[in-house]
């Protein structure tokens, strides 16, 4: 995986200069609260960010699926943490959409407070 040789030319070389990019990560690290970058412009400075600050980041795949225009790469992180991250590939093969989707808590609100009756603990 490019993101473990820490070279952020070697990351963004994945990307689209129109991409987007979501994660909860992304208002965590003091960027948009929105938890979305748009443009490579903003991915450089996300990603450089995290690889100064997170200088032991390393992923280790456990499993790929493809489709004809997407690949859904299911990894963990140097802490074990387990993500699963969905990518949308243009004709080139690059990164136009990416959403890291992190294990859910016991609890996911609906957005108003309430509990979403598909995430309860069963």
């Amino acid at each position: 995986m490019a993101w473990n040789s820490h070279d952020l030319e070697r990351v963004l070389a994945l990307y689209a200069d129109d991409s987007e990019m979501t994660s909860d990560k992304i208002p965590a690290l003091g960027f948009d609260a929105s938890g979305t970058l748009r443009g490579k412009t903003n991915i450089r400075a996300y990603w450089s960010k995290a690889l100064q600050l997170l200088p032991n980041l390393h992923f280790t795949l456990i499993d790929t699926y493809v489709s004809p225009d997407s690949i859904v790469v299911f990894y963990h992180n140097e802490r074990g943490s387990k993500i699963c991250e969905y990518l949308r590939l243009n004709a080139e093969r690059k990164i136009v959409q990416g959403s890291a989707n992190h294990l859910a808590l016991a609890r996911v609100s609906k957005g108003d407070g309430s509990l979403h009756p598909s995430f309860e603990a069963h």
